[in-house]
């Protein structure tokens, strides 16, 4: 280090320190330039991960929105309920796998809509448990089997906790059976609406009519004001 270091003369001395300035400047630049790529790296890291999680939980809420009821997906699909006419063999089985009305056929449908896009998110997304169990349930609904989504949610549940550094729920606290979400009332409030939109219609068609008969009663006035005038010109 001392043979590194000249202060016999001004010129070698400013040398030397000049010197040690530019290798300073040199490794504090490297290490910016690693802190920074370092960080971009974590970064990313961090929002591939909030991403995944973000999927992972609303597939988890979509497939164990439930714990009564009816826990497993129906894969009916609205072509099998109305075969062709020819097929009356096919028509004879629809008939005896329709559902009782076709407000719970459209309710299962949804169901069954929700629950498909929520098992391709966890295929993309999920460990290779999950998507080992998403792949079985995907394929037991293409067979036209009833499926139920009650491991696959556990190992989601076990997995989003561990991520969140949540501890894991206690073996002594069993956890019902959990089932696809079921839809809200969607109808309902449809038809909410159009009761409005209807009594809204209405209302206006009245402040026509009043309108109309608030123009009828002018027009009568300005009759009987010229009939007044004729017969006071009539008596001069």
């Amino acid at each position: 280090m001392r043979n590194m270091l000249d202060f016999s003369s001004w010129p070698a001395l400013l040398s030397t320190v000049l010197g040690l300035l530019l290798a300073s400047l040199v490794m504090v630049g490297i290490r910016l330039v690693f802190m920074q790529t370092m960080q971009r790296r974590r970064e990313r890291e961090n929002r591939q991960i909030n991403e995944r999680l973000k999927t992972l939980i609303a597939a988890y809420k979509t497939l164990g929105g439930s714990f009564t009821g009816q826990l497993q997906v129906s894969p009916i699909h609205m072509r099998d309920l109305h075969p062709p006419a020819g097929d009356a063999a096919d028509a004879d089985e629809a008939d005896d796998a329709r559902p009782p009305s076709s407000a719970s056929t459209e309710r299962q449908r949804r169901i069954r809509d929700a629950v498909e896009a929520a098992l391709s998110d966890v295929i993309l997304l999920g460990t290779e448990e999950q998507v080992r169990l998403a792949t079985q349930t995907a394929q037991d609904m293409v067979a036209g089997r009833s499926i139920e989504t009650a491991a696959l949610v556990v190992s989601l549940r076990q997995f989003i906790r561990a991520a969140l550094d949540l501890e894991p729920i206690p073996a002594t606290l069993p956890v019902p059976h959990q089932g696809p979400l079921r839809p809200g009332g969607g109808a309902a409030a449809n038809r909410r609406g159009n009761a409005d939109r209807a009594g809204g219609g209405r209302a206006g068609g009245g402040g026509g009519g009043a309108g109309g008969g608030g123009g009828a009663m002018a027009m009568g006035a300005g009759v009987h004001g010229l009939a007044g005038d004729a017969q006071d010109n009539g008596a001069s």
